[in-house]
């Protein structure tokens, strides 16, 4: 398939998930032009707030190809990702990604994310979301495991 056949599939599931109830976001991951995995967003009706299309569909990629690494893939999806999908899809190491809509075109239909992006770029304790360090001296100790591990997969 082309690289537009492909992005109008993924044009095509956010169609059609609005009509069955969900949010307009759909995601194709294809490797040399042949589907591996779709996706919609599902956040609503799986009560789950990191399903997203992007996410849903590197998770069924990467479950069809028996890995978390998906280079050599490509995703297309009917919307730039947002700050969760986009760190998905840096983590699934896919090679290019290509976007229907943009972040304003979202952000004009009531999905703004740019407050996530305003606070990524604050320290911590200037965050509106509370939070602080805990039993960092407990905690480090799985690092230090990790770090001496031998056999690590690295990811």
């Amino acid at each position: 398939m082309t690289k537009e056949e492909l992005m109008r599939k993924a044009i095509e599931l956010s169609t059609e998930n609005v009509a069955n109830g969900g949010g307009p976001f759909g995601a194709v991951i294809a490797r040399n032009g042949e589907i591996i995995a779709t996706g919609t967003n599902r956040v609503t009706a799986s009560c789950d707030p990191t399903a997203h299309a992007e996410v849903s569909t590197i998770r069924a990629a990467a479950a069809k190809l028996g890995t978390f690494d998906l280079s050599g893939c490509e995703i297309y999806t009917s919307c730039e990702p947002c700050p969760m999908c986009l760190g998905a899809i840096y983590w699934a190491r896919l090679d290019k990604m290509y976007y229907g809509n943009n972040k304003t075109d979202a952000k004009n239909i009531g999905f703004d994310d740019s407050f996530i992006y305003d606070e990524i770029a604050l320290k911590p304790a200037d965050r509106k979301l509370p939070s602080e360090i805990l039993l960092h001296n407990e905690a480090i100790k799985a690092f230090e495991a990790w770090t001496k591990k031998d056999d690590k997969i690295a990811y």
